[in-house]
C-alpha cells in the first residue's frame, strides 16, 4: 500500500514531427535557454535514455524544478498527510456510502482484479475506510501492475531528474507544495461526485483500461498529441470529467505555472520535469509558453 500512496500525490515508434517529449524554451531575454520534459509518473527511469537530447538539457541546466519536490514524498509528514487525506471519517466506511447494489458490483470489480473483494478482513483492513477517490486511484494503479506496469518508488520517472540535479550540487525545486496536491486530488471533489466516479471506472473498466493503455503507449511514442486525444476519449456520460474538474486538476495548475516559471528561468537555466499531460493543447504549458512570449521548440537531437 506505501507504494500507491507514493504514486498517488501518480510500444516505442519512430519519433515524427510532433513527437517529442523535450522541449527547448529561449527568448524574452533569456541569456540561456531552458527545457521542459513531459513525464510519465510511473514509466521506469530506464525510459530516460529514449528521449533524444535529455543529457544535454540535464547537463546544460543549473537547476531542475518538478511539479513538487519529490524527497518530500518520503518525509514522515508527507506519508501522514496522504494516508490523512485517503481516509474517510471515523465511523464511516465505504459500506456506508454506497448502496448495497454498487457494493456487490464494486466487489465483483475487486474480485477480478484481486482473486478477493472488501468482504474479505485483510482487504477491506486496507480499503474499506478509503475515500472513493482515493479507492479509484488506487485500483486504476492496480489495474496498471496487474497487466504488466512495474513502479519502484524509490527510483520514479520524475523523482530521477531531481536527485541527478542534486547529486551534481544543483538547485531543486517544485512548482507546487506537497500539501496544495494532496488538497486537489483527494479533498477538492465533493463526496457524491467521488462516489458518481468511483462506479464510473467499476461499471466502465474495459473502457478505463484502453483509456490508460492510450496514454502510456503515446507517452511512449513520445507524441503528446496523442496524449491529448487519448485524454480526451470520453463516454458521453456524467463519467466524463467536467469542465471545472479538469480545469482543477490541469488547467488552472497549467497556468500558475507559466506564472512562476519566467523568474526561475531568469534566475538560472531550469529543467522543467512535469506530468506529458500538462504540455499539449491550447490550454498546455507549451502553448501558455509561445503566449508568453517565448520560443519553444521540440528538441529532437
Amino acid at each position: 500500500m506505501k507504494k500507491v500512496f507514493i504514486a498517488l500525490v501518480l510500444a516505442l515508434t519512430t519519433l515524427g514531427a510532433s513527437a517529442q517529449l523535450l522541449y527547448r524554451i529561449s527568448g524574452r531575454g533569456l541569456t540561456s535557454p531552458s527545457y521542459i520534459v513531459g513525464t510519465y509518473h510511473l514509466a521506469p527511469v530506464s525510459f530516460v535514455d529514449s528521449i533524444p537530447g535529455i543529457r544535454k538539457a540535464m547537463a546544460d541546466t543549473q537547476q531542475t524544478y518538478g511539479e513538487l519536490m519529490m524527497n518530500e514524498l518520503f518525509e514522515a509528514d508527507s506519508l501522514a498527510m496522504i494516508q490523512q487525506a485517503m481516509m474517510l471519517p471515523d465511523g464511516v466506511t465505504l459500506d456506508s456510502l454506497l448502496t448495497a447494489d454498487e457494493m456487490g458490483r464494486l466487489n465483483a470489480f475487486m474480485r477480478n482484479l484481486m482473486g478477493m473483494d472488501l468482504t474479505n478482513p485483510m482487504l477491506a483492513q486496507q480499503m474499506k475506510k478509503m475515500t472513493p477517490t482515493a479507492l479509484t486511484t488506487t485500483i486504476t494503479m492496480l489495474s496498471y501492475m496487474k497487466k504488466g506496469g512495474g513502479f519502484d518508488p524509490q527510483n520514479s520517472f520524475d523523482d530521477y531528474f531531481q536527485k541527478q540535479a542534486h547529486a551534481q550540487g544543483k538547485g531543486v525545486g517544485g512548482l507546487e507544495t506537497m500539501a496544495f496536491q494532496v488538497k486537489t486530488l483527494f479533498a477538492g471533489t465533493p463526496m457524491e461526485r467521488q462516489k458518481e466516479l468511483l462506479m464510473c471506472y467499476v461499471d466502465n473498466a474495459t473502457f478505463m483500461d484502453e483509456m490508460t493503455e492510450s496514454i502510456v503507449r503515446a507517452f511512449f511514442a513520445q507524441d503528446i498529441d496523442a496524449i491529448e486525444k487519448a485524454m480526451d476519449m470520453k463516454l458521453n456520460s456524467s463519467c466524463d470529467n467536467r469542465p471545472e474538474e479538469e480545469a482543477a486538476l490541469i488547467y488552472d495548475r497549467n497556468a500558475d505555472w507559466v506564472t512562476k516559471m519566467p523568474t526561475l528561468m531568469e534566475q538560472k537555466p531550469t529543467l522543467f520535469a512535469v506530468g506529458a499531460a500538462h504540455l499539449p493543447g491550447e490550454k498546455g504549458v507549451l502553448h501558455l509558453l509561445r503566449q508568453a512570449g517565448y520560443a519553444v521548440e521540440g528538441v529532437v537531437e
